[in-house]
C-alpha cells in the first residue's frame, strides 16, 4: 500500500500554470507506475496522465496533450502535473493514483489522494 497526499491546486487565470505534486509514503514508490485523473462537478473521473515507474515513459489524454507534462522523482517518492496553457474546461478536482501498470483506465489503479482543487477563471 502507498498513501498519497496531492498539493498544488488553486485558482488561476485563462493561460495561467500550475504544478500539482503528489507526494507518497509508504513503501517501494518506484514500484508503482503513477498517474492523474479529474473529476469536475456532474461528470465522470477522467484520465489525464500517466507516467511509467521510471518515468522514462508516459501518456496523456488529447484534451491536455502538448499543455501538461506528467514526471516523476523517485527519489523523492514524488510524482508532478506541470499545468500550461490552462483553460477554464480544465476545472475539477485532480487526483493522482498509484498502480502496478501505465493504464488510462481508473480501475487499473488502487491507491488514491484525497484530491486538489483546480479552478480556472475566464
Amino acid at each position: 500500500q502507498v498513501q498519497l497526499v496531492e498539493s498544488g491546486g488553486g485558482l488561476v487565470q485563462a493561460g495561467g500554470s500550475l504544478r500539482l505534486s503528489c507526494a507518497a509514503s509508504g513503501r517501494a514508490f518506484s514500484s508503482y507506475a503513477m498517474g492523474w485523473f479529474r473529476q469536475a462537478p456532474g461528470k465522470e473521473r477522467e484520465f489525464v496522465a500517466t507516467i511509467n515507474r521510471s518515468g522514462s515513459i508516459a501518456y496523456y489524454a488529447d484534451s491536455v496533450k502538448g499543455r501538461f507534462t506528467i514526471s516523476r522523482d523517485n527519489a523523492k517518492n514524488t510524482v508532478y502535473l506541470q499545468m500550461n496553457s490552462l483553460k477554464p474546461e480544465d476545472t475539477a478536482v485532480y487526483y493522482c493514483a498509484a498502480g502496478r501498470g501505465t493504464s488510462s483506465s481508473a480501475a487499473s489503479y488502487n491507491n488514491w489522494g484525497q484530491g486538489t482543487q483546480v479552478t480556472v477563471s475566464s
